[in-house]
């Protein structure tokens, strides 16, 4: 049997990313169970218009990244909070995943979507809003998966995510749920 095959998508670009350090940690907490992969290209995808979105001349990186999409089982996006919400580059990710109309790539996709924020809630709102993004864009959202840390900058400033036992653990549960939504069903 195959391994499942789950997208990883990061919202923050910045290089020290707490959520960049969450999803090597939980890629580190897979054991094996699933191939995770890292979509490092999300910044170099061009704003999402119709009018370059024509088949046969799609930007490269957008083609890309949607042919990443549509090979994964299913995706795990890490977000941090911007200003109450999600960060562009994610939204611009979901915008060319969801197109052609009703053709996109993440239609039918398992989806979970985790995080940290420096915030006392640890970016809920950004991750509710990229779930309900994903939801209207046709992906199968995983409501029920859910980890929001927050405090990351205090929390993360002399640990690496890895290596905090309480985080590896909630980690370990997210990576077995996501997996388990991509698994083939029997």
């Amino acid at each position: 049997m195959t391994q499942p095959s789950i997208l990883v998508l990061v919202g923050s670009l910045r290089s020290g990313s707490t959520n960049r350090q969450l999803a090597d940690a939980a890629i580190e907490s897979a054991a094996g169970d699933a191939v995770f992969t890292v979509f490092d290209g999300l910044a170099e995808i061009p704003f999402y218009n119709e009018d370059i979105d024509v088949e046969g001349s799609v930007p490269a990186k957008a083609a890309e990244f949607r042919a990443a999409v549509t090979a994964a089982d299913a995706v795990l996006v890490l977000t941090p909070e911007h200003n109450g919400t999600i960060p562009a580059v994610l939204k611009n990710a979901i915008d060319w995943s969801s197109r052609p109309f009703g053709q996109g790539s993440i239609t039918a996709k398992p989806v979970a979507v985790i995080g940290s924020a420096y915030g006392q809630f640890g970016g809920v709102w950004a991750q509710d809003e990229a779930r309900k993004a994903f939801g209207i864009a046709g992906a199968t959202v995983l409501d029920d998966v859910k980890l929001s840390i927050p405090g990351s900058v205090v929390r993360f400033a002399e640990t690496h995510p890895r290596d905090d036992a309480e985080v590896v653990g909630q980690l370990t549960a997210v990576v077995a749920a996501i997996t388990a939504a991509a698994a083939p069903a029997a």
